[in-house]
């Protein structure tokens, strides 16, 4: 169980389609983060490429690489040197034909302690998920103890112990569904982190865009609070276009907020490193006062198994 307080960074910006110019301003963006006392430092969803599912062209699957490779290959340097824990999603091809969207977790050490896959796969206009991404395994079989301890921890919602805090990571469309915060929360998380890729369609921004950022924002929040713990959302910036379309203008505004759903710290629209102290101790003061997972009715939510309870 964390004790100590810990800081945590995240970085909000753009991608190019140079995934390797990318990777050098991210590396220089974490260097920044820990220069500001951050000791756990999370990147955007699909960090190092522009959002590629706007559309459903085979070659895009050229951005994925393996879990470990070389990305994660100089992250695991950077987390060693700089002693900072990091959350590195990427698009990972796991096999010949199966790719996924995913997190890899980095202790501070160097040591790839695991892989985040995203559950919960969308399929909307201009964010075709569905094509390129496999959904994260929903649990955990003792078969893949055979192939390793990173494919053993990819499995389903999970919780990485790491040198400064007990970490969750969900992934953007995960962080719609209260399921997933609980389950990660009743897993140990002292916070959650939402790596993200959200944004407005430019033909709807003027009608649906201020009440769509706020309903992210307001999501999020709900989370900590009902769970007692921090929540810490980088989203990726600018407008990316794409051919016959408007493209997308991804929104920004990441944040951290603490268990009572307070912003710690906020961005704008513009590239940002956000940095802020959690303290553990208003985890355990929150769940005494708001103890909400004390009175959960375990024996009463069987329904909740059920795709829809209508007539």
């Amino acid at each position: 169980m964390t004790t100590r307080p810990f800081t945590v960074g995240i970085i909000q910006d753009s991608a190019s389609p140079d995934t390797s110019a990318t990777l050098e301003a991210s590396v220089a963006r974490v260097r920044e983060a820990a220069g500001r006392g951050a000791q756990i430092i999370c990147l955007k969803e699909l960090f190092n490429a522009p959002y590629f599912c706007k559309s459903q062209k085979s070659e895009r699957f050229d951005y994925a690489e393996p879990i470990p490779g070389p990305t994660t290959d100089v992250m695991q340097k950077l987390a060693r040197e700089l002693e900072v824990v990091l959350i590195v999603p990427l698009f990972e091809r796991q096999a010949r034909g199966v790719y996924r969207n995913s997190a890899a977790i980095i202790d501070a050490d160097g040591s790839l302690l695991g892989v985040y896959r995203k559950m919960h796969i969308p399929d909307d206009p201009l964010f075709n998920e569905k094509y390129y991404f496999v959904p994260g395994d929903a649990a955990h079989d003792d078969r893949i103890d055979k192939i390793g301890e990173v494919a053993k921890q990819a499995s389903g919602f999970r919780v990485w112990r790491t040198r400064y805090a007990s970490i969750g990571v969900l992934i953007c469309w995960d962080q719609w569904y209260p399921e997933a915060a609980r389950i990660t929360s009743l897993l140990g998380a002292d916070i959650l982190f939402y790596p993200t890729a959200i944004g407005w369609h430019p033909s709807e921004k003027s009608e649906f865009g201020e009440a769509q950022q706020d309903a992210w924002r307001t999501i999020q929040r709900s989370h900590a609070i009902a769970n007692g713990v921090f929540v810490a959302s980088p989203n990726r910036v600018g407008h990316e276009e794409e051919p016959g379309t408007d493209g997308i203008e991804f929104f920004g505004h990441s944040f951290i907020a603490d268990p009572f759903g307070r912003i710690l710290a906020e961005a704008g629209q513009g590239d940002a490193i956000l940095t802020a102290e959690c303290d553990p101790r208003l985890i355990e003061e929150t769940r005494r006062n708001w103890p909400f997972l004390r009175d959960r009715r375990i024996d009463a939510y069987a329904p909740i198994l059920s795709r829809y309870l209508g007539a």
